[in-house]
């Protein structure tokens, strides 16, 4: 058994920790950390994206993990994108997902062109993990259009450099006038982390 410690998950360093990381915990992933911490940030993140969505599908839903956010996208093609075999494998056993993608977001990705109508995301722009270099290879395999409602945390955001890199998206025609939207992450409150509080990213492709 190898329980979450969410302060471990935020001093991964790159791809290969993340990977190495998230293949120890893949297998108790949804009971040692989502059951245990009232993880409810992934269904906030989906309600959110229905309820902006004008037919914005399919959708990637990137850093896809186990699959917690598509758990309640039932009804919309989702395909998982995520840099950690072992979660795939988790998150394939619950046949949610029309396709399954291994693929590092910090490299070229091997899709085409305008192929999705959105991208949804929760856990992935986080301490450690991806940062904001990835929205150009996200736009292009996006439609004109599409959806987008990611998660982070004010930490990152200030940290890693989303701020200027969604205002100069933004000053160049790339995405529409941003907003965020504050959630709550988790709802058991008997853990160091009870009162952190979500910020998720909404806007649309230009």
């Amino acid at each position: 058994m190898h329980d979450y410690d969410l302060d471990r998950a935020y001093t991964i360093d790159g791809p290969d920790s993340a990977r190495a990381l998230y293949g120890k915990w893949a297998a108790t992933y949804d009971d040692s950390f989502a059951d245990d911490w009232g993880f409810v940030a992934p269904q906030r993140i989906a309600e959110l994206y229905l309820s902006e969505s004008n037919g914005d599908t399919p959708i990637l839903d990137i850093g896809a993990g186990t699959g917690l956010v598509a758990e309640h996208l039932q009804g919309e093609t989702v395909d998982a994108f995520d840099i950690t075999p072992e979660m795939l494998e988790i998150a394939a056993a619950k046949s949610i997902y029309r396709d399954l993608i291994q693929g590092n977001l910090l490299a070229p990705i091997d899709l085409p062109d305008d192929g999705y109508g959105g991208v949804i995301s929760c856990g992935t722009f986080t301490h450690g993990h991806v940062g904001p270099a990835c929205f150009p290879e996200l736009l292009r395999i996006v439609r004109p259009g599409g959806l987008f409602v990611c998660g982070t945390i004010p930490p990152v955001m200030d940290g890693m450099g989303f701020g200027s890199a969604l205002a100069t998206m933004q000053a160049r025609g790339l995405i529409s006038p941003l907003r965020f939207v504050e959630i709550e992450i988790y709802t058991n409150k008997d853990h160091p982390h009870a009162d952190d509080r979500g910020l998720v990213m909404v806007f649309r492709k230009s």
